[in-house]
């Protein structure tokens, strides 16, 4: 029976951790190390680990100095033992089936990475994230062509839902071949691209990925109604820290020659040009008056490696909603751009409340 690391970075989630310590533990696969690091919390963490771990020998606890996201995910592997890792949001929670699933798919169907679905998860409401239409086995040239391209961005008739842009990119909802992981010395990047860390880490491990398998299963439980979530706070350095991820893809891509792959080049272009979202929303985290977002997302839009990207992106297969954005961002109209993510910025907030 195969052995699987689940790797669950701790900060800050005294509140939610119980509920995504017991959705561990309570797996209908047992064979598993539960590798819990503690990334220099100071809440009431330390403590929920140490009562957990008292009742449970499988579960492995790390203290550590606060480093981030990152850190503490790369000192998981770095004392996994498991044939299989898997990873884990502190404040997110899997279905008791899910390893067991991912594990059977893995090793049925003989593949180098087992992905699934997820739910968002309100304070009073669950949607369900619709990736792909039924389970799916991709080929060695499926994986790369399309599986992997997709890691990297969105592409043609994909640009008609721009929200989908991560869908698959994240490190959780995954059972990766842990060998293929230390063999190959993979590790998540540091805080010069807080926030991107997931993005990046894909695109290097599907370099040495054979084939794989999506399970079309809402496995896992993103939360959205942690108020002190990475997600829901401002980042001034958001902007460089993302351009910091495009150089680096950048740089991937011509140093494994897949650069010279149109399609590649197409979807990391788009992958920058839909970050105005991103970038835009960012500005309303904080206290500012409107001009002086407007200032900001200038700055950006005008910038060389937006330009550029907005040069080449083809706006045909956006909705007219999206379309008439981008066109603001191709246009450089710092001014509109600023005034729709206003907009944009209120239905989500809506929407939130209406969910709570």
């Amino acid at each position: 029976m195969k052995k699987v690391s689940v790797i669950i970075p701790i900060y800050n989630v005294e509140q939610y951790l119980p509920k995504c310590l017991d959705s561990i533990v309570g797996q209908t696969y047992k064979n598993l190390e539960i590798i819990c690091v503690d990334d220099g919390s100071p809440d009431n963490s330390a403590e929920i680990l140490r009562t957990y771990s008292e009742k449970d020998d499988r579960i492995i606890t790390i203290h550590k100095e606060n480093g981030g996201l990152s850190s503490a995910r790369n000192e998981g592997i770095k004392v996994a033992t498991g044939d299989y890792t898997v990873f884990v949001d502190a404040d997110d929670w899997l279905n008791t089936e899910t390893i067991e699933a991912a594990v059977s798919a893995a090793e049925k169907d003989g593949v180098d990475m087992v992905m699934w679905g997820y739910t968002r998860e309100f304070k009073s409401k669950s949607i369900e994230k619709r990736i792909f239409d039924g389970d799916k086995i991709f080929s060695a040239e499926e994986t790369r062509s399309f599986v992997h391209r997709r890691i990297i961005g969105l592409l043609g008739e994909e640009l008609s839902n721009p929200e989908n842009a991560d869908s698959i990119s994240t490190a959780w909802g995954k059972l990766y071949n842990t060998k293929k992981i230390k063999d190959n010395n993979l590790e998540f990047v540091d805080t010069k691209i807080i926030g991107t860390e997931d993005v990046l880490f894909n695109t290097y491990y599907f370099s040495f990925v054979e084939n794989c398998k999506f399970i079309d299963k809402p496995y896992n439980h993103y939360r959205k109604d942690n108020e002190t979530s990475l997600t829901k706070s401002y980042k001034p350095n958001l902007f460089e820290q993302w351009s910091t991820l495009y150089e680096m893809m950048l740089d991937y891509l011509k140093k494994n020659t897949l650069y010279c792959s149109e399609d590649f080049k197409t979807a990391l272009n788009n992958r920058i040009c839909l970050s105005m979202i991103g970038l835009g929303l960012n500005e309303y985290c904080r206290k500012a008056k409107f001009m002086e977002r407007a200032v900001k997302i200038s700055e950006i839009l005008w910038s060389p490696l937006y330009r550029k990207a907005y040069e080449n992106l083809d706006l045909s297969h956006f909705p007219p909603h999206w379309k008439a954005f981008f066109r603001y961002c191709k246009l450089g109209s710092a001014t509109r751009t600023c005034l729709v993510i206003g907009v944009i910025k209120k239905i989500i907030d809506s929407r939130n409340q209406t969910s709570k």
